[in-house]
């Protein structure tokens, strides 16, 4: 095992591009990788198969379960839709897991094929407790049936769905974040093509979840239907099976970034190191610090933010010449990485709301659509499941046109090889999200109104402008979130970074949680059990619910405008042995005022 900071040097060596220090590459045997051989579009497409199969498998799961726990397991409906997001939300809490241990131990590759593997046992261990009567409670209708009548799952029965249940979790939270950093490895960032290659890898990524999502909400989930649950999970099995195979596959053609040791240490010993000499002054000339005359800074970290940490690179004169340990004494560049994960933080707190957005579609909406009328023939009908395909599919059409035509006319606009920054495309997927929350309360008030007033039961295609907004936001969130995390200037961290991105999804499905229960608590009185309490919605107040989403997304909009501008307001910094002149405009360009960021050094800004 290496140590962290040190390398392979090999064919591609190691270069630094724009302040960003890239780890040389290797592959399955271990010697240096050849840019002729390994790499590229053509490895990626192999991880893109992974990352098609793996979405495929657990969101056929993840997206019909609440249906699944309330018809097969009995459990309430508040109580589904916590036991829907709380899973979903540990998926993406382990993705932290799955990052650090990639990094620091395992490698990308290694990674994914290991915990891979616990994800397919999980899905077979479902699809066994689906198949037998012995592991489920004794059939009944909990939604029309007296629920006292309706056994809930527990004790053993309930021990094995959440082992099943959290055996994918363990698997995908590892996994989804290495498909990622590893299939964003294949590029060497020193070579401008690839860097060109890689924003177009990222949509690739999207076009590639857009359409396992795709067969999942829809072949998939119409297999659930009509064959049961335990013929779906088994599909779900064979789905990650195949996805194994794509990334086995492509072995000899990878590069691989080599672990470099524990990403953990140094980032304490940074915060160790400045506490103990928060009282020492800063020396005359910043080439003084420790380690800035080997190291060259760039202008994304070059920054007066966080200065205090610019302590742990104080060397202490003594007279004695004695070493000081690596927890009293950092080099600049650990100190620059640590400030880098730390000015992301609030852009990454940003996005936790939008994914709270998320979560409703994967619950309640779910339940709309079964209290509507789902037959488009008199033989055939929509899944309700099935409508979280509709965004999907406008997607797969959407994704391409976009790289193909949006990309290169808006970069000989901006000059931004990505077309617009990646924060200028959250803001925008932000945004849009608020109305997702809009077009879902209104669609709710009229469903509602129907069923209470006047006995109808309207068409499942109202509910259609929420998921296809969200659609269209989560395009422009999630690819610019994934893209702006991996191309920061850290070293070896990729796949962790990678996976704080998803552990937004985790924060946000346990927020909603935590709101759903909240609201019920603050709206129940004694003439009403909550806006969310009863398993009818035409008695509850979802609408009210989304309202109230709505609001709170667009304050999350708000407040992401003044992190995105903070972000963006770098400042010469003495402790920087380069001086960088930055020039601040308004933020956000083309509808939402220019942010530029004019520096003399060569290297672009994400």
């Amino acid at each position: 095992m290496e140590r962290r900071g040190q390398g392979n040097k090999g064919e591609e060596g190691m270069g630094v591009s724009g302040g960003y220090e890239e780890i040389a590459a290797v592959d399955w045997r271990g010697r240096a990788s050849n840019p002729e051989k390994h790499g590229g579009m053509r490895a990626a497409s192999f991880v893109l198969g992974l990352q098609a199969f793996e979405i495929m498998g657990i969101a056929a799961v993840g997206n019909n379960l609440i249906t699944y726990v309330i018809n097969e397991m009995h459990f309430p409906l508040s109580k589904s839709a916590n036991i829907v997001t709380n899973f979903i939300g540990t998926v993406f809490l382990l993705t932290l897991l799955g990052g650090f241990l990639s990094d620091s131990y395992l490698g990308s590759f290694w990674t994914m094929l290991i915990f891979g593997f616990v994800e397919l046992s999980g899905f077979i261990l479902l699809s066994v407790q689906a198949h037998l009567p012995q592991l489920k409670p004794p059939e009944c209708n909990i939604m029309v049936e007296n629920g006292d009548d309706c056994t809930e799952a527990k004790g053993f029965k309930a021990f094995i769905f959440y082992l099943a249940l959290y055996l994918v979790a363990l698997g995908s939270g590892c996994v989804k974040p290495n498909m990622i950093a590893h299939g964003a490895d294949q590029f060497n960032r020193d070579n401008p093509k690839h860097s060109k290659t890689l924003s177009s890898y990222f949509n690739a990524a999207y076009f590639a979840f857009s359409m396992g999502e795709l067969i999942a909400l829809t072949l998939l989930v119409w297999v659930q239907t009509h064959s049961g649950m335990d013929v779906g999970f088994g599909v779900s099995a064979a789905a990650m099976a195949m996805g194994l195979i794509c990334l086995v596959s492509g072995t000899l053609f990878y590069r691989n970034k080599p672990p470099q040791g524990t990403i953990l240490t140094p980032i304490a010993q940074v915060f160790v190191a400045a506490i103990l000499k928060r009282k020492q002054r800063f020396p005359p000339s910043p080439h003084m610090l420790h380690g800035s005359q080997n190291h060259v800074l760039d202008d994304s970290i070059a920054t007066s933010k966080f200065k205090f940490l610019d302590k742990a690179c104080i060397k202490i004169e003594d007279g004695n010449n004695l070493k000081e340990n690596p927890w009293r004494l950092c080099t600049v560049e650990q100190v620059q990485q640590v400030k880098i994960l730390l000015s992301v933080l609030p852009i990454f707190a940003c996005t936790i709301v939008f994914n709270a957005i998320l979560a409703q579609l994967q619950t309640f909406s779910v339940q709309q659509g079964s209290s509507m009328n789902t037959h488009l023939t008199e033989n055939f009908h929509i899944p309700p499941a099935s409508l979280q395909a509709i965004p999907y599919i406008i997607l797969i059409f959407l994704v391409p046109l976009y790289d193909t035509f949006f990309v290169p006319f808006a970069r000989k606009l901006t000059g931004n090889v990505s077309g617009i920054s990646p924060l200028q495309r959250i803001g925008f997927g932000l945004f849009a999200a608020t109305f997702s929350m809009v077009a879902a309360a209104t669609m709710e008030e009229k469903r509602r109104n129907a069923a209470m007033n006047e006995g109808k039961i309207i068409s499942i295609f109202w509910i259609t402008p929420q998921f296809l907004i969200f659609g269209l936001s989560e395009m422009f969130t999630a690819v610019g979130l994934v893209e702006f995390f991996y191309k920061q200037s850290t070293k070896g961290m990729q796949a962790f970074l990678t996976a704080i991105t998803y552990f937004s999804y985790s924060f946000g499905f346990y927020l909603s949680s935590i709101l759903v229960s909240a609201v019920n608590k603050i709206s129940s009185s004694s003439s009403s059990e909550g806006w969310l309490k009863d398993n009818d919605l035409n008695k509850d107040r979802l609408d009210l619910f989304y309202w109230m989403l709505a609001a709170l997304s667009f304050i999350n909009f708000l407040n992401y405008l003044f992190w995105a501008g903070w972000w963006y307001s770098y400042k010469p910094s003495s402790s920087v042995p380069h001086q960088i002149d930055v020039q601040r405009e308004e933020f956000l360009g083309s509808g939402f005022n220019s942010s530029k960021v004019v520096v003399n050094v060569n290297t672009s800004i994400p």
